[in-house]
């Protein structure tokens, strides 16, 4: 008899890739969970995903993560929970440890990672570390509480560097001229939201992903702007005008934008001229995606472009 799959909490349902990982956890066949302050909120648009998600047999579980009491009521019901909360919510990632320790079941803790490695870079602006040092203070915290764990390290979202070629002032790919940061052969790597949810589900009942950092490196996806750039060219026949920005100008760009816009200044500087998503390689606490799930088709950032044509 097959083993049944876990039953999987995502809290921060109703956000960017929340979403998405709520949908992957449906596809794979797991008794999926939300939490949510209200089951009909006021914005029109999340109440609208919540219903789509219950006619899709989600379980809608009221609770919050400040409330100790209905977050250990809602953990009790499960077996693997999965954080998407935002930037600004992820030391709150401790409560849920707190109440995973309470309850005793937990067999799986996924935080909000979804993009660097913290531990692996060293920031160069202020307006990034905050963030930076309390996902690793969360990290240490998860490693502490002695509920397994799986770090989903993602790369970029291809919903926000690939429209753009990775520019920062077009919010559809150009087809005039466009940006390049220093000279634009930095590596860097870009899946889709769809991908990134489906092997963060995948991985939820693996041992093989157990206390480890899940990279997701599709060697496809591993590409420079300018590559990004060029496969772009291909498909519209014709050569766009790159205007190079070297990065001691883009530093003096963060420096003169206003927060919170620098934000995307800062992470453009990063990915693409840092090259933090690829500067290392992977050891023995770490697994690729691409790998332990060669079933998964993962979308090629050259086949996402296709849209836009």
């Amino acid at each position: 008899m097959a083993e049944s799959k876990s039953k999987v909490l995502i809290i921060g349902a109703t956000g960017y890739i929340g979403a998405y990982l709520v949908r992957a956890s449906i596809k794979l066949g797991h008794p999926s969970f939300i939490l949510v302050r209200s089951p009909t909120p006021s914005d029109p648009a999340k109440a609208h995903l919540i219903k789509s998600f219950q006619d899709s047999g989600v379980t809608v579980l009221k609770g919050d993560v400040d409330d100790h009491e209905s977050l250990v009521a809602a953990l009790r019901q499960v077996d693997v929970v999965i954080s998407s909360v935002n930037a600004g919510a992820v030391a709150s990632q401790v409560k849920i440890l707190e109440a995973a320790k309470e309850t005793g079941t937990i067999k799986r803790f996924i935080p909000s990672e979804f993009g660097n490695d913290v531990d692996r870079l060293e920031n160069d602006f202020k307006i990034l570390e905050g963030v930076y040092q309390t996902k690793r203070s969360v990290r240490r915290e998860i490693e502490k509480s002695g509920i397994p764990y799986t770090l989903v390290i993602s790369g970029g979202f291809a919903g926000y560097f690939a429209p753009n070629l990775a520019s920062s002032n077009v919010s559809a790919p150009p087809r005039d001229k466009v940006t390049i940061w220093a000279d634009g052969t930095t590596k860097a790597i870009l899946n889709t939201e769809e991908d990134i949810a489906t092997y963060t589900i995948k991985s939820v009942d693996d041992p093989r992903a157990a206390n480890k950092n899940l990279h997701i490196r599709p060697e496809e996806n591993v590409l420079s702007q300018g590559e990004l750039v060029g496969l772009w060219e291909k498909k519209i026949g014709h050569t766009l005008e790159k205007i190079l920005v070297s990065g001691e100008e883009l530093k003096k760009i963060i420096d003169e934008t206003p927060f919170p816009a620098n934000i995307l200044y800062a992470i453009l500087y990063s990915v693409f001229i840092k090259g933090d998503q690829t500067s290392f390689q992977l050891n023995g606490k770490d697994v690729e995606a691409t790998e332990l799930y060669p079933d998964v088709h993962y979308t090629t950032v050259s086949t996402y472009l296709d849209q836009f044509v």
